[in-house]
C-alpha cells in the first residue's frame, strides 16, 4: 500500500524489544477526516542516528511485528544535524493510500533493520462531529466543576509523571533485559565454542598421535634409503673410475693407432718415391740402350737397377710387416671397443635409479664411438684406401667390400642403435632396456 515498489525492510521482532522512546511523535491529533492528506510530526533524539533504509508507517493498533503495516513512507534524512531543530521532521501520507475504517491506528517510526524506534497516541479516521447543546448550570455548579478540572489536572500531571517515570523504568528494564540475553547468548555461544574446540582437541591428539606413528615408519625407511644410496654411491665411483680407467687405456691405443697410421703413411710415399725413381731409371736404362754408346755405363746402370730392386723389395716387405702389424693393431682396437661398450653399458643400469648422466652422442659419422677407422687429419693420402678397406662393424662384425659406399655403412650401424629424441643420445639396440629406463629418466624431470 506504499507509494513506491520498494519493500520497507522488517523483522519478526516483538514489542519487547523496541525502543518506543528514540523517537517521539508531535501534533498528533484525535482523528482525522478521511478524503485529505494527513501531514506526521516527529522529533529525533539524541539516541538514534538516521539511516537510509528508515522509515515511518500506520499500524493498525494491536499490530505484533513490523511486518503488519498498512502504508508507509521513507523517512527522510536530516538535512544539518548540527542545527537546533535538526531533529523535527514531517511527511505526508496521501489520503488514496490511507485506512478508510474507523479502527483505531498509530504512527510507527521504524529503521532499516526493521526495528520500531518510536510510536505515536492511536488516533483515529472519521468525519468531525458537531453536537450544539445548550447547557445552563449555576454559578456555584460551575466553581464546582472548576475545582474538579483543578483536581483532574492535578491528577492528570501525577498521571503523567508517573507515567513518563514508568516509562523510564521500563527502558531501563528492557535494557537490562536485553543485555541479560546478550549475555545469555554470548554464554551459550561460548558453550558451544568450547565444546567444539574440546572435539577439535580430541581430533588434533587422535590426529597428532597418527602423525607420530607415520613419522617414526618413515624415518625408518629413510635410514633404509639412505643406505641403499650410499651403496649405489659407492658402486658408481667404483665403475666410473674402472671407466676412467678403460677410457686413458683407450685414448693411448688410438694414439698408437694414429702414430702407425702415420708411419704407413710415410713408408707409402717412400714407396711411392722409390717406384718414381725406379721408373726414372728405367727410362734412363732405355735410353742407354738405345744409345748403346757406353756399354760400361750400361753394366753399371744394370747394377745399380738391380741394386734399386733389392732395395725395392726390402722396402716391399718392411711395408708388408707395417700392414700385418697395423692389422693387427686394428683387431686389438676393435675388441677394446667392444669392451668399452660393455662397461658404458654396465655404468648405465647402475645410474639410472639415481640422475642419470649423460653420455654425450658422438658426432662423427653418427656412430655410438665414432668411426673407429676414421683418420684425424683430411689428408691421409694413399692411406685412405687402407682405411677404407677396413669397413668392419663394430656392432655385428660384417665387413663392408672397398667398393661401397660409406652411407651404406653408416646406415647398417645406425640401424643398430636407438636414439633419443629429447638429447641426441644413442643406446644399442641389443640393450633396449637401457634406453627404456633413459627415456624414463626424461619423463621425471
Amino acid at each position: 500500500m506504499d507509494e513506491t515498489s520498494d519493500e520497507p525492510p522488517t523483522s519478526a521482532v516483538l514489542l519487547d524489544n523496541c525502543h518506543f522512546s528514540q523517537v517521539v511523535f508531535n501534533n498528533v491529533e484525535k482523528f482525522y477526516v478521511p478524503g485529505g492528506d494527513i501531514t506526521c510530526y516527529y522529533t529525533l533524539t539524541q539516541n538514534i542516528v538516521p539511516r537510509g533504509k528508515d522509515w515511518v508507517g500506520i499500524f493498525r493498533v494491536g499490530w505484533k511485528t513490523t511486518r503488519e503495516y498498512y502504508t508507509f513512507m521513507w523517512a527522510p534524512l536530516p538535512g544539518d544535524v548540527r542545527r537546533d531543530n535538526a531533529g523535527q521532521q514531517q511527511i505526508q501520507f496521501k489520503a488514496y493510500y490511507l485506512p478508510k475504517d474507523d479502527e483505531y491506528y498509530q504512527f510507527c517510526y521504524v529503521d532499516q533493520d526493521g526495528v520500531v524506534r518510536g510510536a505515536s497516541v492511536p488516533f483515529q479516521f472519521r468525519a468531525e462531529t458537531e453536537d450544539d447543546i445548550l447547557v445552563v448550570t449555576t454559578q456555584g455548579e460551575v466553581e464546582e466543576i472548576e475545582l474538579q478540572n483543578r483536581n483532574l489536572r492535578k491528577e492528570n500531571e501525577e498521571l503523567k509523571a508517573s507515567c513518563a517515570s514508568l516509562q523510564q523504568q521500563n527502558i531501563d528494564l528492557q535494557e537490562e533485559l536485553t543485555k541479560a540475553q546478550e549475555l545469555q547468548n554470548s554464554l551459550e555461544s561460548l558453550r558451544s565454542n568450547t565444546e567444539k574446540l574440546e572435539l577439535e582437541l580430541n581430533s588434533l591428539k587422535k590426529e597428532n598421535k597418527h602423525l607420530k606413528e607415520l613419522d617414526d615408519c618413515r624415518e625408518a625407511e629413510l635410514h633404509r634409503l639412505k643406505e641403499q644410496i650410499q651403496n649405489v654411491t659407492s658402486d658408481k665411483e667404483h665403475l666410473e673410475a674402472r671407466l676412467k680407467t678403460a677410457l686413458d687405456h683407450m685414448d693411448q691405443l688410438q694414439s698408437q693407432v694414429l702414430n702407425y697410421r702415420r708411419e704407413v703413411e710415410s713408408l707409402s710415399r717412400m714407396d711411392l718415391d722409390k717406384t718414381e725413381q725406379l721408373e726414372r731409371l728405367k727410362e734412363e736404362n732405355h735410353q742407354l740402350r738405345v744409345a748403346g754408346t757406353q756399354q760400361q755405363q750400361n753394366c753399371d746402370l744394370m747394377k745399380e737397377l738391380e741394386e734399386q730392386k733389392r732395395l725395392f723389395q726390402i722396402l716391399q716387405a718392411e711395408k708388408n710387416d707395417v700392414d700385418e702389424e697395423n692389422q693387427k693393431l686394428r683387431e686389438e682396437n676393435d675388441g677394446l671397443l667392444r669392451r668399452l661398450s660393455q662397461t658404458r653399458e654396465a655404468s648405465s643400469f647402475s645410474v639410472v635409479p639415481q640422475a642419470r648422466a649423460p653420455v654425450v652422442a658422438p658426432e662423427v659419422g653418427g656412430l655410438l664411438f665414432g668411426n673407429p677407422y676414421c683418420v684425424a687429419g683430411a689428408n691421409l693420402g694413399a692411406g685412405a684406401a687402407d682405411v677404407a678397406s677396413l669397413r668392419k662393424c663394430p656392432m655385428c662384425d660384417d665387413v663392408f667390400p672397398e667398393d661401397s659406399e660409406m652411407s651404406q655403412y653408416e646406415a647398417h650401424v645406425q640401424s643398430h642403435l636407438l636414439e633419443c629424441p629429447l638429447c641426441s643420445e644413442t643406446f644399442d639396440k641389443s640393450n633396449k632396456q637401457v634406453f627404456d629406463d633413459h627415456m624414463f629418466c626424461h619423463d621425471l624431470e
